[in-house]
């Protein structure tokens, strides 16, 4: 029979507030970063951790409330503060490969904006988990569009957790 395979790229481009160094720390501060990335407020958090460095990891898992696990694994391979991120990352469903991927951030400066291209090279084992990540993906940068907006103007100190 085979395996289901959907191979895919996709790049999503945003024009952020505020100079590269203020957007990387969105990607790079775990606090500031789950800001825009914490989407499912009915989701529980069974493990979330972030060493934000190369060949550092991030680990999220979380129960649906259907009780369904979900869980992203990612490895940083390359770091150009605050230019560019590389990592690859796969997501599982109920201990169950869904996707994995390889992710390109560029965070380029154009005056008081940032220029932000996320290309994603992706593996799914079925077509329709490739269109809800797109799709997903897509909305959380708007999220990050909107928080840092509503950041851009306070002094760095104040984002940063306590």
């Amino acid at each position: 029979m085979g395996v289901n395979v959907n191979h895919r790229t996709f790049v999503i481009e945003r024009e952020l507030p505020g100079r590269p160094t203020h957007a990387f720390r969105f990607w790079s501060v775990h606090a500031l970063k789950r800001r825009w990335t914490s989407c499912h407020p009915d989701w529980e958090v069974i493990d979330d951790r972030m060493d934000f460095r190369e060949d550092g990891s991030e680990r999220m898992i979380w129960r649906m409330p259907d009780g369904t696990e979900q869980s992203m694994l990612a490895h940083y391979l390359e770091i150009a503060a605050p230019e560019r991120i590389v990592y690859a990352y796969a997501m599982h469903t109920d201990g169950k490969c869904i996707s994995s991927s390889l992710v390109t951030v560029e965070l380029i400066g154009d005056g008081a904006k940032t220029r932000m291209t996320y290309t994603e090279q992706a593996v799914f084992g079925d077509a329709r988990d490739g269109d809800i990540r797109q799709s997903g993906t897509g909305s959380g940068f708007e999220r990050l569009r909107e928080v840092l907006m509503a950041t851009q103007e306070a002094p760095d100190e104040s984002l940063l957790p306590s």
